[in-house]
């Protein structure tokens, strides 16, 4: 099983998407649920972005990242939207 970590990055810390990480980002996420497949994960982690008041104000400069990665205990809380940095 997967689980989808959504975050958001702005390009003025990291203008490289591939840098944009749990430490980096201005917003962390993590998706309620587990999925099966990638695919599933990935378009469920666009989904939950746009339906959040997070998603709906994205600044020209942010950049959005989905991760899906094996399931694993996590301290960030799920659809937290906590705002960091």
């Amino acid at each position: 099983m997967l689980d989808a970590l959504i975050l958001v990055c702005t390009i003025l810390v990291t203008p490289n998407l591939g840098d944009c990480n749990e430490t980096n980002a201005r917003v962390v996420m993590r998706a309620p649920e587990e999925f099966a497949n990638p695919v599933t994960c990935a378009l469920h982690g666009q989904a939950l972005v746009a339906e959040t008041a997070i998603g709906r104000t994205l600044g020209e400069s942010d950049r959005v990242k989905i991760i899906c990665r094996p399931h694993r205990s996590s301290l960030i809380p799920a659809r937290s939207g906590e705002l960091h940095g």
